[in-house]
């Protein structure tokens, strides 16, 4: 049965697989790393302009360590968990000056990566080195549970082993890349989360889960996940041409991208903000005055709601509270990374023309 498996699809993957990327038969390791990083939970659709930009801008791993941080940063704006931009930062310098520029090429070296796990790094190895390591991700848990029928939960450590276990099983030893992508695509096209192809699967024959019906009910997931809600509120404090901003240090969201003025609640601001004790903290004996009120905004993160609102006032000279603030002027904002709560604020105000 497995045989049969990973021969239908290597078969499916030579005849019918069309599926456009643009690292496709890629065999540079910088390249093929990028591109993982960047699709580190984020779809493909959203990922294929990033990657060609990166590219475009930093063409070798010595252009990207030698960016300015700021830059890199900027570019990434949009892609989120931007932790993940700080390690391909620290990666890039790590294989620029500590291995000159030569990427590791094998699985345990690659791993030991900043920011590169199993899956990355056996990825890129297959990828670029063509060596026998089996990929495991959403999609490929996906197709082996479905096919198999398997209701180990995927989320455990028990399941973990199993899944990559199987997967290792299934592998195309001779052509490790290729079967790769091939089953990675085959996840995202025909054996999709919602509205899978059944109709023009080559395994829907001996696939246990169309077979018996349940085709939505694995993988199974032990954990359900639970999101945590945050109140943010943003006040943009004007004086003159400028105004407040920080970058986020903290080991939090959004870290190295910049923000205004925060205070985070512990439930929804409700009463009057002219009012609030936060601005008399930050104004003491200062006038100021409100000029607009956004209405509520929402993000959703992968564990995470975020609420809030956008509070526009003007100063009239510097505040020394705000002291772990700059103030920038207001037509440079653009050239500052802020995280997607705020960038939908900031268009929606160019927009309106306010």
């Amino acid at each position: 049965m497995k045989a049969v498996f990973t021969g239908k699809l290597m078969k499916w993957n030579r005849v019918s697989n069309d599926r456009p990327m643009p690292w496709r038969g890629e065999k540079d390791p910088y390249k093929i790393w990028l591109s993982e990083i960047i699709l580190q939970q984020t779809r493909v659709e959203q990922g294929w302009k990033y990657y060609q930009t990166f590219i475009r801008k930093f063409p070798t791993i010595f252009h990207l360590a030698n960016a300015p941080e700021k830059k890199v940063y900027k570019l990434w704006e949009g892609l989120g968990y931007y932790t993940r931009c700080k390690n391909l930062i620290e990666t890039a310098h790590t294989i620029a000056t500590g291995l000159n520029g030569v990427f590791p090429d094998n699985y345990e070296e690659i791993k030991k990566l900043k920011g590169v796990g199993p899956y990355t790094a056996a990825a890129i190895s297959s990828f670029a080195f063509n060596e026998p390591r089996a990929v495991v991700d959403g999609n490929v848990q996906r197709v082996i549970a479905r096919y198999f029928g398997i209701t180990t939960p995927i989320d455990t450590i028990q399941g973990k082993k199993f899944y990559q276990d199987l997967a290792n099983q299934l592998l195309d030893r001779r052509n490790p890349g290729v079967y790769n992508q091939a089953i990675m695509d085959f996840g995202a096209t025909i054996c999709k989360p919602q509205n899978p192809l059944c109709s023009q699967c080559v395994q829907r024959k001996e696939c246990q889960a169309f077979n018996k019906d349940f085709i939505h009910k694995v993988p199974i997931k032990q954990k359900s996940l639970q999101r945590k809600t945050r109140w943010m509120y943003y006040f943009l404090i004007e004086i003159e041409d400028k105004i407040y901003v920080r970058k986020r240090i903290e080991e939090d969201i959004w870290q190295h991208l910049h923000e205004f003025v925060l205070l985070e609640a512990s439930s929804p601001i409700i009463t009057s903000f002219d009012t609030h004790p936060f601005l008399k903290k930050i104004f003491q004996r200062e006038n100021y005055s409100i000029n607009f009120v956004s209405k509520p905004h929402k993000q959703q993160l992968t564990h995470q709601n975020i609420y809030g609102q956008f509070i526009c006032l003007h100063a009239k000279k510097k505040l020394l509270t705000l002291n772990t603030y700059r103030l920038i002027k207001k037509v440079n904002l653009h050239e500052y990374a802020f995280p997607r709560f705020i960038n939908r604020f900031l268009d929606e105000s160019m927009n309106s023309g306010r």
